[in-house]
């Protein structure tokens, strides 16, 4: 006996079923090296594309492997979908055998799925030499396994797999297959760029001329490879296809899918087409590094849309233009899509930059050319010396209210600190730092031992400072990066350490240089700690 589909799954109307957004994340951008996930991982995610807005998040292959199995019995006990319909992947029946006889069909209809998507061989060679089949039967093997599909109540998609190469080897053929899955009642036929080695043009010839041919509802599977999986899947759209397949910020086998994000950025934004809820373009850049966060690797900064530096700019000329009117160097007004304008500061940074980064992190400049030179001057001395500010928004402000106050911010002052490594008969190494400070008055002594120098100094900061300032309890170091710069000594190299530091409400960047590692990250972990004072509201040292 098989399960029936679960209403439940599809109860909401979508935004407009005669075009598709159709996410295989869960399955096929689960190919992707690096990226392993659990079934609480796929459920996570499933519910992050709904909140998306996606009409169709592909699970898995049920039956294939007992986790797929698993993520759907749970999905369909633990997620009331609102906006996406679950869709359940598969083969078509096996050479020779009937479609209600086989056991991965009879998976798919278990795993109580409305819609299932087969895979169909279309590639005349793949037939042959895969499948060891003939033609002929290959078409049986679709007809049958569809018809068989939909009289069980299912929806069915089917997946034409190297549909591109196999049209460019034999296009009567390749479009045989999409007229036999049309026919035995398939919604969809997907024209999939397995190999992912087509170009835009080449994409929007064959789609026009197959839909012209065939008259089959058309949708598009794009893979990476020649890096315009993205501008494929457009070009698909535009000859007609009204079925899009993606996968979140692009991952997917080998160099990976049409990455949903910019997708269904241009469908909204550029094509005007309804494709996701109201109000869920904004959720985008949120959505893409939550997802991101799951599958435990880090977001693309570049990334169009969502990247943190998708809106991010360092040229004086840029900044100068954009003070005017942001939209002279950018194409959409960023929060529609839910991220933010940037301004970087560099070596590179104008006037207009700076006041704009000023503007940006709420310090008031008041038009004063005079402190808006000394920034820009300071700026560009401090990154001929190793400094970087694009990264350490903390430690550009600390130095821009200090240009504009007239004296550095300061809640504490080191008289000295010291850092001692002690190697061990044994093997072991003992870390001690001892620091040496003033806050409020007093001179502060503090001893700490760590599982490094570092560490050791980290938490003799905290020892001698916590007492006066309680508030940096709640600080916690959250990343430590560490970059030899080119220098003209070899080991006597200058060193610059990135730290970024979190309140448990946000986190920010500082920076430090020195002639040694631990010399910088003492700077770094001094701004840290004098920012998150200035968060906290903490009142500075007379």
């Amino acid at each position: 006996m098989t399960d029936a589909p679960d209403d439940n799954q599809h109860s909401t109307p979508r935004v407009d079923d005669t075009f598709h957004v159709f996410d295989t994340t869960l399955r096929d951008g689960a190919q992707r090296e690096g990226i392993n996930l659990t079934v609480a991982d796929k459920l996570t995610i499933a519910r992050h594309l709904d909140d998306f807005g996606v009409g169709y998040i592909e699970g898995g292959w049920p039956g294939a492997n007992p986790r797929d199995t698993e993520f759907f019995a749970r999905a369909r006990a633990e997620i009331d979908f609102k906006h996406a319909t679950l869709v359940a992947f598969g083969a078509t029946r096996r050479a020779g055998a009937r479609a209600e006889e086989d056991p991965q069909v009879a998976a798919l209809l278990e795993s109580g799925a409305p819609v299932v998507t087969l895979v169909a061989k279309s590639h005349d060679r793949h037939v042959e030499l895969a499948l060891r089949t003939t033609l002929d039967e290959n078409l049986e093997m679709v007809r049958d396994t569809v018809s068989y599909l939909r009289s069980q109540g299912r929806r069915v998609f089917v997946d034409c797999e190297h549909f591109f190469d196999g049209y460019r080897a034999n296009p009567e053929y390749a479009k045989q297959v999409v007229r036999a899955a049309a026919e035995a009642g398939a919604e969809v036929v997907i024209l999939c760029d397995t190999n992912g080695g087509m170009l835009p043009a080449q994409i929007q010839a064959v789609v026009s001329t197959v839909l012209a041919d065939t008259g089959a509802r058309l949708g598009i599977h794009a893979q990476d490879d020649t890096g315009c999986a993205v501008a494929n899947t457009l070009a698909a759209v535009d000859a007609g296809a009204t079925h899009v397949q993606c996968t979140a910020n692009g991952y997917g086998e080998r160099v990976g899918n049409a990455n949903l994000f910019p997708v269904v950025a241009a469908l909204e934004l550029k094509y005007g087409k309804k494709v996701l809820p109201e109000g869920a373009l904004a959720e985008m850049t949120r959505i893409s590094h939550a997802i991101a966060e799951v599958v435990n690797l880090t977001p693309s900064t570049h990334q169009p849309y969502v990247g943190v530096s998708a809106f991010a700019h360092k040229a004086g000329l840029h900044a100068s233009a954009i003070k005017v009117d942001p939209d002279l160097y950018q194409h959409i007004d960023p929060e529609l899509v839910g991220n933010t304008m940037r301004m970087l500061v560099s070596d590179m940074a104008g006037r207009a930059s700076i006041e704009l980064k000023g503007k940006e992190l709420g310090v008031d400049l008041g038009g004063d050319r005079e402190v808006v030179g000394r920034v820009v001057e300071r700026v560009k001395e401090r990154e001929l010396e190793g400094y970087t500010y694009e990264a350490a928004d903390a430690s550009f402000e600390l130095l821009l209210r200090s240009e504009v106050e007239g004296r550095p911010l300061s809640f504490f002052r080191t008289e000295s600190w010291r850092a001692i490594v002690e190697d061990r008969p044994d093997g072991t190494h003992a870390n001690e730092a001892t620091v040496k400070m003033w806050a409020k008055g007093e001179r502060i002594v503090a001893t700490a031992e760590g599982n490094g120098p570092v560490n050791a100094l980290d938490l003799a900061m905290r020892v001698g400072l916590e007492r006066i300032y309680p508030q940096l309890a709640k600080l916690e170091l959250v990343d430590y990066k560490v970059r030899i710069l080119e220098g003209k000594h070899g080991t006597q190299s200058t060193t610059r350490v990135l730290i970024t530091t979190s309140d448990g409400d946000g986190e920010w960047s500082t920076v430090g240089v020195g002639e040694n590692v631990i010399a910088a990250s003492w700077q770094a972990l001094e701004d840290a700690y004098t920012y998150g004072l200035l968060r906290a509201g903490a009142v500075p040292a007379e």
